[in-house]
């Protein structure tokens, strides 16, 4: 094994080094960050045998484009539908491929998606805060942004080409716009008709999205009267409603305690569907309850488990895919 050294042509905004975040650190003021899909993020992870936390690339809709300079490495592409060029070929993500020296990649906008990660097959070097490199968008701690013109270095840089190809899609995440939440904490504080208008109509994610939340458009949700509560803990997911009325989701980059009431918290198993829409994209919100929330967890727990298990297994090399093919079919007698 050896270095890979890749030259990064343009990276536009919010793309970021990030690892599965750094857990255990909000009592101090500390959000997680790490991805903001970690079903995508663990599955890029997992096509290349890696541990599904090891830092990778998260790219935005801002895209980047980045050259091989020396080395070789093998990486994996997953979330979004963004396009995929490299080597002269074209793809639409969720594949592994290998890039050498003097090849680019491009990982540009498609059709749907706001994010996607290049996972490697080797270790990026990056910037450590707290014992890992995610990193906090507002801040700049952890591995960074990565920037035009900056080099990203992959030590121990491995080809892998037992793993190419096609990345299995999972299919047990929700589908639709319908986001399920629990309501509250402070629920009880807003009007009869707030609370139906949340639950009953839709609302639209505005350009007020970034990697700590995403600000909607729709009916305004108004207290019931005057609501000064201090400061309290906040959570990925939290829909917290502003003096307007206005609620905005909170992400991985969140605050960690706010005053604003909370009407509710979207169920973290939805958040990785919901941060893959895009300004624009109307999303509602069903209300269940704490018990129903936690049987959904675990059983996404154990599909997901399930889930990286399977992707993670290696398909063989090009001579041992051919073995495992019938490449002769309607075989006849020679005298036929």
């Amino acid at each position: 094994m050896s270095d890979a050294i890749l030259a990064v042509h343009f990276a536009g905004a919010l793309v970021t080094l990030q690892d599965g975040g750094r857990v255990g650190h909000l009592r101090y003021g500390v959000a997680a960050s790490g991805p903001m899909d970690k079903v995508a993020f663990a599955a890029a992870n997992a096509a290349l045998g890696n541990e599904p936390d090891k830092t990778a690339i998260e790219v935005s809709l801002g895209g980047l484009i980045v050259e091989c300079k020396s080395g070789s490495v093998t990486l994996a592409i997953a979330g979004g539908d963004f396009m995929i060029e490299h080597a002269g070929a074209k793809t639409n993500g969720w594949v592994v491929l290998t890039l050498n020296e003097g090849e680019r990649l491009s990982v540009r906008v498609g059709t749907e998606g706001s994010w996607a990660y290049i996972a490697f097959a080797g270790d990026v070097i990056a910037d450590e805060w707290l014992g890992h490199t995610a990193t906090h968008s507002t801040s700049g701690f952890g591995g960074g942004a990565i920037q035009t013109g900056q080099q990203i270095i992959v030590e121990r840089a491995d080809i892998r080409e037992d793993r190419e190809g096609q990345i299995e899609q999972p299919d047990f995440l929700p589908s639709g716009t319908r986001m399920r939440v629990v309501m509250g904490p402070q629920d009880k504080w807003f009007r009869s008709e707030a609370i139906e208008a949340f639950q009953n109509t839709r609302y639209s994610l505005t350009n007020n999205y970034d990697r700590m939340g995403v600000r909607l458009e729709g009916e305004h949700l108004a207290l019931d009267a005057a609501l000064s509560i201090p400061s309290e803990p906040i959570v990925r997911g939290s829909v917290q409603v502003s003096g307007e009325g206005i609620p905005t989701i909170l992400l991985a980059d969140h605050h960690t305690t706010g005053g604003y009431p909370k009407i509710a918290t979207v169920i973290s198993t939805d958040i990785n569907v919901l941060v893959q829409k895009r300004s624009g994209h109307e999303i509602a919100f069903e209300a269940i309850t704490p018990e129903a929330a936690i049987s959904i967890a675990r059983q996404f727990a154990n599909d997901l488990d399930g889930y990286l298990a399977q992707v993670s297994i290696p398909r063989g090399n090009l001579q041992q895919r051919l073995m495992q093919q019938n490449l002769i079919s309607g075989v006849v007698g020679f005298d036929d």
